[in-house]
Parts: C-alpha cells; sequence; structure tokens
C-alpha cells in the first residue's frame, strides 16, 4: 500500500511540475514579448523571482489536500462495526490477470447477530472470502460493506484490527503469553486474565512460575495443539469483535476442545456476526443460518 501511495505522489507531482513549468515559461515569454511601456523590466524580473517557486507551492497544496481527504474518509467510526451487517455486492475476486474468477458475483447480505455457515469442497473459495475481507487479496469487482462502509476505503489496520479470526491452524508467536493474547498491548493485565479464564487457559497459565510471561515458543511448540487454539480464542475473546471469522476452526483439535470452544463462541458470541468456513459436501449456502 505505501508502495503504491508513493508511486501515485511522485506521478502526480512530476505532472504538476511539468504543467507548473509549462504555465511559467508561457507566462515569461508573453511578458518578454509586451513593451515596456506596458510592463517594465524590473516587474518581469521581480514576476520571474516570485513565480519560481510556485511549482513547489502547487504540488504542496494539490497534496495536502488529497492527504486530508484520505484521512477524513478512510477513518471510521471508534465502534465500527457497531452492529456487523455485511453486505456482498456482485464480489469478483480474481489471484493474477487473465486467470479465472476464483469468486464470481457473489451478493449475500448477513444481518448482524446472524451465524453464518458457508460449506463447499476444497478449492471451492471458501478461505479466499476470508482473505478478500481482510484485503490479503484485494476484490477485482463489486463491494464488501460492513455497516455501512465500504471496506477498500479504510486503512488495512482499521479493518484488521476490528474483525476476529479463528483460523484452522493457531498462529502464535515466539514470546510470552501475554504478549500472544495482546500482541499490541493495548489491554491491562486483568483484562488478559479474564479473557484467559472465559478459554478455559487461566489455571494452565495461573499455575507456572512465570503467569503471563510464561515462554511460548515459536509456533507455540511448547503448547499442545488444543491449547494453541484457545490462545487464539482467547486473543479473539480480548478485542470484543462484532464480526467474527472461523476457518475450520476445530479441524485440528481433539473433540474435548471442540465441545469447549462451541461452548464459548456459544455464550461470548451469541449477539456477534459469525462466518463460519467449513470443509463439507452438505449442501448449504452462504445464506444459511446455523447453529452452533
Amino acid at each position: 500500500m505505501d508502495f503504491h501511495n508513493n508511486g501515485s505522489n511522485e506521478w502526480c507531482g512530476f505532472h504538476m511540475e511539468m504543467l507548473g513549468s509549462l504555465v511559467f515559461c508561457i507566462s515569461t515569454v508573453f511578458m518578454f514579448l509586451l513593451p515596456s511601456s506596458i510592463i517594465k523590466p524590473e516587474n518581469v524580473g521581480l514576476t520571474l523571482s516570485y513565480g519560481l517557486p510556485l511549482n513547489g507551492v502547487l504540488f504542496w497544496a494539490i497534496y495536502m489536500s488529497c492527504f486530508v481527504e484520505n484521512k477524513m474518509t478512510c477513518v471510521p467510526p471508534s465502534n465500527w462495526p457497531s452492529h456487523g451487517n455485511v453486505e456482498l455486492k456482485d464480489l469478483q475476486v480474481v489471484y493474477r490477470p487473465n486467470t479465472p474468477l476464483v469468486l464470481k458475483g457473489i451478493s449475500p447480505s448477513i444481518h448482524g447477530g446472524e451465524k453464518i455457515g458457508v460449506v463447499g469442497r476444497t478449492g471451492s473459495g471458501k478461505s479466499t472470502l476470508i482473505q478478500v475481507f481482510f484485503r490479503l487479496v484485494e476484490p477485482s469487482g463489486g463491494k464488501i460493506i460492513i455497516d455501512g462502509i465500504d471496506i477498500t476505503t479504510i486503512g488495512l489496520h482499521n479493518i484488521r484490527s476490528r474483525f476476529g479470526i479463528i483460523p484452522q491452524e493457531p498462529v502464535l508467536f515466539e514470546g510470552t503469553v501475554g504478549s500472544n493474547i495482546d500482541p499490541v498491548g493495548m489491554y491491562s493485565d486483568e483484562e488478559i486474565w479474564k479473557s484467559l479464564e472465559r478459554c478455559q487457559l487461566k489455571d494452565e497459565v495461573a499455575a507456572k512460575p512465570d503467569k503471563l510471561n510464561s515462554l511460548v515458543a515459536d509456533d507455540g511448540e511448547n503448547w499442545s495443539m488444543g491449547q494453541r487454539q484457545l490462545l487464539c480464542l482467547g486473543r479473539v475473546i480480548l478485542k470484543h469483535s462484532r464480526l467474527l471469522f472461523m476457518d475450520e476452526a476445530t479441524a485440528s483439535v481433539d473433540s474435548q476442545t471442540d465441545a469447549v470452544i462451541q461452548r464459548i463462541i456459544r455464550e461470548d458470541f451469541a449477539a456477534c456476526t459469525i462466518i463460519s468456513i467449513e470443509n463439507s459436501h452438505l449442501s448449504l449456502s452462504c445464506g444459511v443460518e446455523v447453529g452452533f
């Protein structure tokens, strides 16, 4: 994104420089052609000395106006999304130019609080749908509107920090339990402990000597698969997201952990919009509400 923005700024600056130079040259020739009785030579020199910096002033003025407009339009309300209404309008996705569409103009509408199951065979585009919501892949056509805001008009940080996701393979970072539950350090220790309590890991962490500073190895190798998934769940609980994505979240865990995750989702995310990806051949569609 920064690369494209810098390129656009440079391209805009080049055109502004060319336009300013052209206007300056035409004005200079015009003033030299005028007789001295109309414009005095000293005034010509004064005009040229003041006209030279106009290119920079023109570019700065246009750049700042675009910068302010972008900042005003790309920041959603602090409580967005507050309802979790999702509307897809003819959404199309392609991974590379001149290749077939992965998503071919889908247009479902999801009301806030609904629990939606997206099912289908492997390779049907289910995981691609989640990637588009997080803008890991940009839509090639159509729109995704959440609570009245087109997500392509706001910053990536605003999108990814407001949505919750429980992936099929739990993602943990080398560090501590606290830094994995709260990677950006936004919450207090008390809030982190409450999150651990909700995801059934408080006793496990409290029994360790370093408590929240207990070591988490790379990819969480010193924790079981079920504990890793519960840590990911605790991360989502802490964020209080109104929109939750589940990508076959219980496919890699045992039945006991599966039951714990399902119960927590029913209790803690009852008012949230949930979009659950499942690898199934059942005849369900994105518009069907399913229970957990």
